[in-house]
């Protein structure tokens, strides 16, 4: 991985998506920050996320509710996204069966897939 600038800030900015744990939007690392580095800029943090998604150090995981999450589980999985308390959850399990079906019959070359699921959460289902 090449040397970037600002590797302090670029490690803040991680650790705070691992410290907020919840598929952080943009918006709540910069609201995180602020409290202890509020130096940070919000244009530096938002160019590290999306630096970071595309180097494979966060995992970009897509525009729920009007913001764009943030990962900072990379390892293949999918997530459910609650419909009521609008929470992201990390689902495991594996569809390769159904990429490897479609490679064979379409002729694709898959190198990257985003399943998400939508529904109501446990609590929100019982409450």
């Amino acid at each position: 991985m090449e040397n970037r600038r600002n590797t302090v800030q670029r490690q803040l900015i991680l650790n705070a998506v691992k410290e907020l744990d919840v598929h952080a939007t943009a918006e709540q690392v910069v609201e995180h920050l602020a409290k202890t580095h509020p130096a940070i800029g919000r244009a530096t943090i938002y160019r590290n996320l999306n630096q970071m998604a595309e180097s494979g150090e966060l995992l970009k995981v897509g525009n729920f509710h009007g913001s764009t999450h943030y990962d900072h589980n990379c390892h293949e999985h999918y997530h459910f996204v609650c419909n009521e308390c609008k929470c992201i959850f990390d689902v495991e399990g594996s569809f390769s069966n159904v990429l490897e079906k479609l490679a064979d019959t379409e002729g694709f070359d898959i190198t990257a897939c985003n399943i998400s699921f939508s529904g109501l959460c446990r609590e929100c289902k019982v409450g």
